[in-house]
């Protein structure tokens, strides 16, 4: 993944002029609602999940795809930086030092079945004719470019974008009329900068009940809407409700309340999942908070990520790895999950929170 500070996709990076393919029949890590019935001689009794939670269905019991552990897998990797055209400059590991390909030759493995290998034949046709949206920050944008990197060895999709806007960019493959947006919003809801003629300015006006239109006004053309947002709520910014200044988080501004990140994040969550609820009549799903796992300091204070394979599941994890975030959108998640049947909408949840905690390499 790419630290807190990214941007949305750089233009440079969309038309490249040399393309390098693995063979076809590579395989591919497996989308989280694969179905795959287990061997006839697996008799374990079933395991129970939450109902909001994604699942592995068969005849003799449901899954739970997040929970489980990685384990090596020698197969992959199924793309890197030469490879794949959608990987930014500055996501280049090996061109800027890191010695070890390790972390890419894992696989994530659920405790009561097996996640199959993803097909990217068999994953475009489950979407054909039909359109995909991502909404979130750099973390969202990487979860776009892995699926980029695994569709490219079947087809490169056509950039229709309606504007060079690189924080909005849609693609389309056409021989599926497969469609897939990309929508830059760090906070969600509306965004400005506290200073708009300072291109420094690192100081944000978040206003908590106010929908971000700029994503909000073009999901009703979506059949799936992938959701995710939190780390850029560590930064300094300024709370706005009902157009007034509620309080503001590291700002330091006379006779303003203090007030602490998970009361922005709390509200922003709840206000872009109500603006699902009123504009939105696909599936919208909720991907989880990504820990971060800088030791020795926070990401611009010296910290760095030292590890060169994951936890295992015994393994004590140094403190440090906020998961209060997670917490929150657990809350905020089933809140909309019953608001949303009431309605007869599908809202799930994509918890990898656990899954990504284990992986500080």
């Amino acid at each position: 993944s790419s630290s807190e500070t990214d941007g949305p996709f750089p233009s440079d990076h969309m038309h490249p002029s040399v393309r390098i393919l693995p063979p076809v029949n590579s395989p591919v890590p497996a989308p989280l609602n694969y179905t795959r019935h287990r061997k006839s001689s697996y008799h374990s009794p079933p395991v129970t999940t939450s109902t909001s939670r994604t699942q592995i269905r068969d005849d003799e019991q449901r899954c739970d795809l997040f929970k489980g552990e990685w384990i090596p897998n020698e197969e992959s990797p199924y793309y890197n930086n030469a490879t794949c055209w959608a990987i930014q400059e500055h996501q280049n590991c090996m061109k800027f030092g890191r010695p070890d390909t390790g972390f890419m030759r894992w696989r994530w493995k659920p405790d009561g079945c097996d996640l199959p290998i993803f097909d990217p034949n068999e994953f475009l046709e489950m979407v054909r004719g039909k359109s995909m949206g991502f909404v979130g920050d750099s973390i969202s944008r990487n979860q776009v470019q892995s699926l980029l990197c695994l569709l490219s060895r079947v087809e490169y999709p056509e950039d229709i974008s309606s504007s060079p806007d690189t924080a909005f960019k849609v693609w389309n493959y056409t021989s599926y009329n497969f469609t897939l947006h990309v929508m830059w919003s760090p906070y969600l809801v509306k965004t400005t900068k506290a200073d708009p003629t300072d291109p420094e300015c690192n100081l944000f006006n978040l206003y908590l009940d106010e929908y971000d239109t700029k994503w909000t006004s073009q999901i009703n053309q979506l059949d799936y809407l992938v959701i995710s947002s939190g780390h850029w709520f560590y930064r300094p910014v300024i709370f706005y409700e009902n157009e007034t200044i509620s309080g503001c988080q590291y700002c330091a501004l006379p006779n303003t309340t203090q007030l602490p990140l998970y009361y922005g994040y709390r509200k922003a969550l709840r206000t872009s999942l109500r603006a699902i609820l009123e504009n939105f009549k696909g599936l919208a799903i909720l991907r989880s908070f990504s820990p971060q796992h800088f030791e020795g300091g926070p990401w611009d204070k010296g910290g760095d990520c030292v590890r060169t394979r994951p936890y295992r599941r015994n393994e004590t994890i140094p403190e440090g790895a906020d998961l209060k975030i997670h917490d929150i959108q657990l809350e905020e998640f089933r809140a909309a999950e019953e608001e949303m049947k009431k309605k007869g909408l599908r809202l799930r949840l994509m918890d990898t929170t656990q899954a990504m905690l284990l992986r500080p390499d």
